[in-house]
């Protein structure tokens, strides 16, 4: 193999981000209807301003959203790193179908029962197989 195989996982977690952003505006814009706000009228204003006043639960998505364009980051970056040196199969494209489904489940906690010990538990293991895998991109560069 030539190893972009690491390219599916990738491509799978980008696809995540898009439901994520629809069950977002799923329960966003019904809330915002229900609180009053128009927004098509509406200037100016952050995502901490609809915090203060829809409730929690409607919010979860937009949370984890805004997550899924952190530590996922890192992971394309690696991702693709690992790809251009040909090392995207084997062990990484494991790991990184691991990173992808911790984060799939670190996703479905937050946005259903939010139970902060489980999507902390779910952030800490996928967070150990990036590690994993920026290990194997750095070993790739350096020849090990």
């Amino acid at each position: 193999m030539n190893g972009i195989a690491i390219l599916a996982p990738v491509v799978a977690l980008a696809a995540w981000t898009l439901v994520i952003w629809g069950v977002m505006y799923a329960r966003r814009i019904p809330a915002m209807r229900r609180a009053g706000i128009d927004a098509r009228t509406k200037v100016g204003g952050t995502g901490a301003d609809l915090d203060r006043v829809l409730p929690e639960r409607v919010q979860w998505a937009a949370h984890n959203y805004n997550h899924l364009h952190e530590a996922p980051t890192t992971f394309y970056a690696v991702a693709v790193s690992l790809a251009l040196l040909g090392r995207g199969d084997g062990p990484a494209l494991v790991l990184g179908w691991t990173y992808v489904a911790l984060r799939i489940a670190h996703s479905l906690v937050h946005i259903t029962g939010n139970r902060v010990v489980l999507r902390f538990s779910l952030f800490a293991l996928s967070t150990l197989a990036l590690g994993a895998l920026v290990v194997l991109a750095a070993a790739g560069l350096l020849g090990g």
